[in-house]
């Protein structure tokens, strides 16, 4: 049996060289493996006139083309009114963000908070206050910059955008969310969309409403202009902003011109509230913002009573008198003097827009002759049947009617929309289940600041020589194992 143990011997050497030769072989072979990239988490707070929001986003670290393809986590509502509300308690404007803070640190990962990039933006408020008075204004943002700091994050600053900023990262938010910048295809990887039209973006804030879009034409004043590169497009936009023309500085603004012409200085008939509604506001509240001129006469402490009259044709004229609609021979312009190239394409209408025609029910693309027949049906009502249909909204419910009537003479106008582009114009608060607004539109252009980052690059083994030399140690463990087993039988024998 001398033959049988030597062939046994030679298998077992066999065995012993290839499992050594497949070892080496996984070893040496050991080839760069690329781990995907991160992903990044952008914190932005949107300050605006009546309430502050935070948003919390996140992108892929690899980007697509120069820009980052970014998504909305969260978005956490700061309670109270907006920080401008503090300019006499600064303090309380820092202290309101930490629960949205607070909420931000359980949802972006503990190992990625330091590198966090996170913003403060305010608006139209921040701009009045700061007008009215600068050094309030500064210790407001003193504070939320303090109260910001306590947390783990890489805090860039607070600071007020300009009214063209926030028109114009409104529109990168709306095409984004549109998918008119960028989409998925079928092929499964983004892409330009090719002869895909943008959109154009209405905003109406508290202090102030914003106009953008990509005019067919040459944009005659620079100061209206507004250059991006997103996802390796060029775009060349109209902007502008008009401040104190905000719904909520707009009621002040109509009110103090019924004040101003009311024969009683102590009794106001307004055209715009329902009939029957009434209500009392200091000569201090009314005329306490930089976009409401106050008499010379007006006492402080005096206190007005507010009536309705529920009159549309005269609440109507008096909202146009907020405006002046001259343009001049020499070229177009929206209002008060300001150049806008005519009206172009397809317009997302949000925040303000929304709300109020929502509330009406117009926002199902309805004709003009619907919206204002509509309109006009509403501001007849008294205050009474009001409140009994809709005893949920008693705190605003006086404001659906001059709001209405004050969005249709800005866009029609002030704006320049007619008949026949009205249908042009969509009214939503939200696109793709994302809030639209400044912030995202923001964080799309931040992103095209940060170097896009590298594939890791780490040691690793190419999967199936790997998998080939695991199965083949332990075939020949297997096989050496029979071997021995045989060797044994036969000396037993």
């Amino acid at each position: 049996m001398d033959y049988k143990a030597k062939a046994i011997a030679g298998l077992l050497a066999a065995t012993c060289v290839f499992s050594i030769i497949a070892l080496i072989l996984s070893v040496v072979n050991v080839k760069d493996v690329f781990l995907p990239p991160s992903t990044k988490y952008g914190l932005v707070f949107d300050a605006g006139s009546t309430h502050t929001s935070l948003y919390i986003y996140r992108w892929p670290a690899d980007k697509e083309n120069g820009t980052g393809i970014v998504s909305q986590v969260e978005a956490c509502t700061v309670s109270g009114p907006g920080i401008s509300s503090y300019a006499d308690n600064p303090a309380g404007a820092g202290a309101s963000l930490k629960p949205c803070l607070d909420k931000a640190m359980t949802i972006v990962p503990a190992e990625q908070q330091r590198e966090t990039p996170t913003y403060l933006g305010a608006t139209a408020g921040m701009r009045l206050l700061r007008e009215q008075n600068s050094t309030k204004a500064e210790q407001v943002f003193a504070e939320v910059a303090k109260a910001i700091g306590e947390y783990p994050v890489d805090f860039r600053g607070a600071r007020i955008l300009t009214g063209n900023e926030e028109g114009s990262f409104g529109w990168i938010t709306v095409n984004y969310l549109l998918e008119t910048l960028v989409k998925f295809s079928f092929a499964e990887q983004w892409e330009h969309p090719q002869d895909t039209e943008v959109l154009g973006a209405l905003d109406l804030g508290g202090a102030s409403t914003q106009i953008t879009f990509q005019p067919g034409v040459t944009i005659e004043d620079n100061n209206t202009s507004v250059f991006f590169r997103l996802y390796g497009t060029d775009y060349l936009l109209y902007t502008h902003s008009y401040l104190c023309y905000g719904q909520t500085q707009a009621l002040k603004r109509l009110l103090a011109a019924f004040h101003e012409g009311s024969p009683n200085p102590q009794q106001i008939s307004h055209p715009c509230y329902p009939k029957g509604y009434q209500e009392k506001v200091t000569t201090a509240d009314l005329y306490n913002s930089p976009c409401v001129r106050a008499p010379s006469t007006a006492s402080p402490a005096q206190v007005l009573t507010v009536t309705g009259t529920g009159e549309p044709a005269a609440c109507r004229t008096a909202i146009q008198k907020l405006f002046n609609f001259s343009c001049g021979a020499s070229r177009t312009c929206g209002f008060n003097g300001v150049y806008q190239p005519p009206v172009r394409g397809q317009f997302f209408a949000f925040a303000g827009f929304y709300h109020t025609f929502h509330f009406l029910n117009l926002t199902s693309q309805q004709s003009l002759n619907d919206v204002n027949s509509t309109v006009e049906t509403f501001c007849k009502k008294n205050w009474a049947e009001l409140v009994e249909t809709f005893p949920q909204q008693k705190v605003y419910l006086h404001t659906y009617c001059p709001v209405a009537v004050y969005i249709l003479t800005l866009l029609l106008d002030g704006y320049k929309f007619n008949e026949q582009t009205w249908s042009s114009i969509r009214f939503s608060r939200q696109a793709a289940n994302t809030d639209i607004g400044w912030t995202l539109g923001f964080m799309l252009n931040f992103t095209n600041m940060i170097p896009t980052e590298a594939l890791e690059q780490v040691k690793g083994h190419q999967p199936s020589l790997w998998a080939g030399a695991i199965s083949f140690i332990v075939l020949a463990i297997v096989a050496g194992l029979v071997a021995a087993f045989l060797q044994c039988f036969w000396k037993t024998k």
